[in-house]
């Protein structure tokens, strides 16, 4: 006997199916997030704790350095994307080769340097503290930002812009309505990647004076306490999977219908 099914059918078991799919993809990352924290929060109140280990594993001590690390984060993503994007702009408008090559060129020199050597370049020229860390950070984010910005405007179909401009645009409003928009998915992939960086980067302004988690990365190191260096590992990935998480959100929001 042969069963016939019809497509109207099926559309609410696939529609369901979709909605599902599109629910647990977006909420794996914050449930594995919570539960790994979850399991470590439990590991470290079974174990006994010695002196040193309960100065660091403190809320108030983990608060403050968690507070640290998403600021400088923060402001180092912040001043990327202020930065970035209206130089990968201007670099796209000039339509110069020359210009092209030296702004890449330039921002690789951030990009291609090892973390670590910016930052302490950096300390020992200007100083310790947070600034220093900042710019360094912003150094070495630079590029995707930029990078992205300039495929993603490149890549705007010609055709496109031409009848947007025989629709009587000006170039500006070209930019604006027709070029940025489409290229935004590729802009945020950068800044999304950028913003990965930052977390990843902050950890090693811990030397050079300016806090974040590298605290409790580095003292669990020295000290050879393996509490506190686990804790520190785990909050810094966890921080860096939520904001990736967040920032994969906003781009999926901020896309244009159809892309």
């Amino acid at each position: 006997m042969t069963v016939v099914v019809s497509a109207t059918q099926m559309t609410p078991v696939v529609a369901r199916r979709g909605r599902f799919g599109s629910v647990a993809r977006i909420s794996a990352a914050p449930i594995v997030v919570g539960v790994v924290l979850v399991l470590t929060l439990v590991w470290v109140a079974s174990i006994p704790l010695d002196s040193i280990e309960q100065r660091t594993l403190n809320p108030d001590y983990i608060l403050s350095r968690v507070g640290e690390h998403l600021l400088l984060t923060a402001a180092a993503s912040a001043l990327v994307a202020v930065l970035a994007i209206p130089a990968g702009i201007g670099v796209y408008r000039s339509r110069s080769k020359v210009v092209h090559a030296f702004a890449l060129g330039l921002a690789n020199i951030g990009q291609a340097t090892p973390a670590v050597g910016v930052v302490i370049l950096l300390a020992i020229v200007w100083q310790t503290g947070f600034a220093t860390a900042l710019v360094a950070l912003v150094a070495y984010s630079f590029l995707p930002v930029l990078r992205n910005t300039l495929v993603g405007l490149e890549q705007v179909d010609g055709g496109v812009k031409e009848a947007a401009r025989g629709m009587g645009m000006t170039s500006g409003q070209v930019l604006r309505r027709i070029e940025l928009p489409l290229a935004s998915p590729v802009i945020l992939a950068g800044l999304r990647t950028a913003l990965v960086f930052c977390v990843g980067v902050a950890t090693i302004a811990t030397f050079i004076n300016a806090g974040g988690l590298g605290d409790m990365i580095v003292n669990g190191l020295k000290l050879q306490r393996f509490p506190v260096l686990l804790v520190g590992a785990v909050l810094v990935a966890a921080i860096a999977v939520l904001i990736d998480w967040i920032a994969g959100l906003v781009e999926e929001a901020v896309r244009p219908r159809g892309l």
